[in-house]
């Protein structure tokens, strides 16, 4: 018998995500890793990674590692005492599952913003509005303008606190707000350690919420080699204390490099308004640097930061260059 496929399965446009490098090139040319990639807000200098051993590959994770990782992450983010941990494959795989923590009505999702958690609400049978809404996204900071917000803005039943970003500004952390009744805050673990691809994300909420979701993402969730690394970066404060004033220095030489005006972002994005985006994008694509632009603005991109001295001379190369040299 063949099922016919769901609503939601058919084919769809693509989001708009950053990254898509693969697409850049095959348009102008030159060797991928010749590029640079400021498409994203992943931290590019990475965190170090320590020697794993045989049984984070070959072992099905044990409750000490996963117990390790949870309190390594209280201890960091300062979780409430009556709040509960859960580490997942990713914040994304969390994003998925938050519409199904209530019945589906309508949802405020202030936009611009990360559009996967739109996507996530929609196909689960949401109605994206401000009016009269049961539950809230708050992206905090906001991507891509940066946009901060506060306990003042907790106004629906289930509030979805996206913390994403908000490693490099922990000072305007909500996560106090986790122990409140309907209140789940995310977070990212591949922004600010740079480790995008080893997918891990946590949802911190009370331990009820944090019960549902367990059972939703299943047994063995996050790797061996996954539970190990978090722990450790996690654990290292030091770390992430000189990576924060790293990141601002960073973000605060990209702008004065950038002839435009900053409209917002966060340490590990800028967000300028550069009159004609796509205009800059080809302009900096054809000396290789791979930038991000939007579909609901013709003037913002969005740059992250590079990692190298080698990067940050490509990038003065490209912004250096006669505008002649676009082409479309």
């Amino acid at each position: 018998m063949t099922l016919a496929p769901a609503p939601s399965a058919c084919p769809k446009t693509p989001r708009d995500h950053g990254g898509g490098l693969d697409a850049a090139v095959a348009r102008w040319g030159g060797a991928r890793d010749a590029w640079l990639d400021l498409s994203t807000g992943i931290n590019p200098v990475t965190f170090p990674i320590q020697k794993l051993t045989a049984a984070d590959w070959a072992c099905l994770p044990d409750a000490a590692a996963q117990d390790r990782l949870t309190q390594a992450a209280r201890t960091f983010w300062n979780v409430p005492a009556s709040a509960e941990v859960l580490a997942a494959p990713g914040a994304s795989a969390l994003i998925a599952q938050m519409p199904v923590l209530a019945s589906a009505g309508r949802v405020d999702i202030p936009a611009p913003t990360y559009n996967e958690h739109a996507a996530a609400f929609r196909a689960h049978g949401w109605q994206i509005t401000d009016q009269a809404p049961s539950a809230r996204v708050l992206v905090h900071p906001n991507n891509p303008d940066g946009r901060l917000w506060s306990a003042e803005d907790i106004t629906a039943p289930l509030t979805i606190i996206d913390e994403s970003f908000c490693d490099v500004t922990p000072e305007a952390s909500m996560i106090e707000l986790a122990a409140r009744d309907g209140v789940v805050v995310l977070k990212s673990f591949g922004k600010f350690w740079g480790l995008a691809g080893m997918r891990l994300g946590f949802a911190v909420a009370q331990p009820a919420t944090i019960a549902r979701l367990r059972d939703m993402i299943g047994p063995w969730a996050v790797s061996g080699p996954a539970l190990r690394i978090g722990a450790v970066a996690l654990e290292d404060h030091d770390w992430a204390a000189a990576t924060r004033d790293r990141l601002a220095q960073d973000a605060a030489r990209l702008d004065a490099l950038i002839d435009a005006p900053v409209v917002g972002g966060t340490s590990l994005f800028r967000l300028y308004d550069v009159g004609d985006a796509k205009s800059w994008q080809d302009r900096l694509a054809t000396h290789h640097v791979w930038s991000r632009i939007f579909p609901y603005s013709s003037r913002w991109v969005r740059l992250g930061l590079p990692g190298t001295s080698a990067q940050w001379d490509h990038l003065e190369r490209a912004l250096a260059a006669p505008r002649s040299d676009t082409h479309a």
